[in-house]
């Protein structure tokens, strides 16, 4: 779509009036947005494509440096690699040169479903080729022609990912498998969850419970959240499985709450999924329209024979929701933590529309722990560092679970 100056500049002061007024922050994270802003708007007005419109659009953003920030259009033809085709990626050296490698291939995603595995090093994107430091992106709700070059082999093949339309346009994502379970040699349960969907979470909740029903035995548990993607209030649930009690996870503040300098103590507290979808209007009725700050409570679940011997896997891919769960173990003597320093990205991101059909995604509210630590910009460090090792991987082997297994042997 072609815009006009015009067009551009209508676009450009809108979301620069919606920073003003939406950005969690306002310090805006301690960078001089009114010079960022006067920085870059000759070149994002004069910008005579929508494709470097948009680019520049997000690099503007994304000055203010925090996570869940950006700037694309609704037709989503550019969305993460991770989000998109539930896989994470690293560097890696290869024959060509750097490229970027599979890491996390989540089940049931486009990646796993087109056959592509750890270890496979994605060449082209479209025919297009693809290497760092350029970001992997994908456009949702099409057919994308990927050229792979298997684990171990010189030759290339060409595969087709599939790439569902996003269920929302303000939060693009492809859906995997949220959660999975089974039990490990020696007795020990493993439960994986890579997303944590929907806004209440209603059905990622009752999957946990599944899980957690299905591992009862297991006087022992391995919880792995590498490459989570994040999501909604889901990971309430995951929580609640991890203490028996109604404990303090921690608190969100909004912008408004921060200028108001309101205490913790003073905010609404949030502590119960609700079971079906009919109760959905209940929890509507208690919050809609009330300001965002608010305490995360645990809902009490009860007591479980893996109580006191739980590891938690995490990676650098764990992001958001699946950090807001390490922290809260962490702080709380819940689990051992093993794994890579998670990738220190908690807020929350909101998209708003701005013209055209393009959205500006921010933060509208900053995540602090009980005991008042913020984990945006560096992540979560484990207990136990253990490097993912690529070496390993070509013998079908896994490390960081093999270290897990040893770990909750061992307490």
């Amino acid at each position: 779509m072609q815009l006009s100056r015009t067009d551009r500049a209508k676009i450009f002061h809108k979301t620069c009036r919606t920073v003003e007024k939406q950005y969690f922050d306002p310090h805006f994270n301690g960078r001089d947005w009114s010079a960022l802003v006067e920085k870059s708007k000759a070149g994002i007005l004069d910008a005579g494509d929508p494709a470097g419109f948009e680019s520049a659009m997000h690099d503007l953003v994304r000055q203010l440096g925090t996570s869940h920030t950006g700037f694309f259009h609704q037709s989503v033809n550019r969305v993460p690699g991770r989000l998109a085709v539930c896989a994470t990626f690293r560097k890696t050296e290869t024959i060509d040169g750097l490229r970027w490698m599979f890491q996390d291939v989540h089940a049931g995603g486009p990646a796993d479903r087109a056959g592509i595995q750890p270890l496979d090093v994605l060449v082209k994107i479209d025919g297009q080729p693809i290497a760092p430091p350029q970001q992997p992106m994908f456009p949702m709700g099409t057919t994308i022609s990927a050229t792979i070059r298997k684990r171990d082999a010189q030759e290339e093949a060409a595969i087709n990912l599939v790439v569902p339309k996003p269920r929302t346009r303000r939060q693009p994502y492809a859906e995997p498998v949220p959660v999975t379970s089974r039990t490990l040699d020696g007795g020990i349960g493993y439960l994986k969850a890579t997303i944590f969907p929907g806004l209440l979470g209603i059905d990622v909740a009752r999957s946990l419970d599944g899980a957690f029903a299905s591992l009862s035995h297991c006087d022992r548990l391995i919880v792995d959240l590498r490459g989570n993607l994040g999501g909604g209030l889901g990971l309430l649930r995951l929580m609640s499985h991890l203490t028996p009690g109604k404990v303090p996870i921690g608190y969100s503040v909004t912008r408004k709450c921060a200028e108001q300098g309101l205490k913790k103590e003073s905010l609404r507290r949030f502590g119960w999924i609700p079971s079906t979808k009919f109760a959905i209007p209940l929890v509507a009725l208690r919050h809609a329209g009330r300001d965002g700050s608010v305490v995360l409570m645990t809902e009490g679940l009860g007591s479980k024979k893996c109580h006191g011997r739980i590891v938690l896997l995490v990676n650098e891919h764990t992001v958001s929701a699946g950090e807001m769960i390490t922290a809260f173990a962490a702080e709380n003597g819940l689990a051992t933590i093993v794994g890579t320093e998670t990738a220190g990205r908690l807020l929350g991101g909101t998209g708003f529309k701005v013209g055209h059909g393009y959205l500006v995604i921010l933060p509208k509210a900053a995540f602090y722990t009980w005991q008042g630590k913020s984990y945006e910009g560096h992540g979560i460090t484990p207990d136990i560092p253990v490097p993912w090792s690529q070496d390993a991987a070509r013998e079908g082997k896994d490390n960081q679970i093999e270290k897990a297994i040893e770990v909750v042997k061992s307490i």
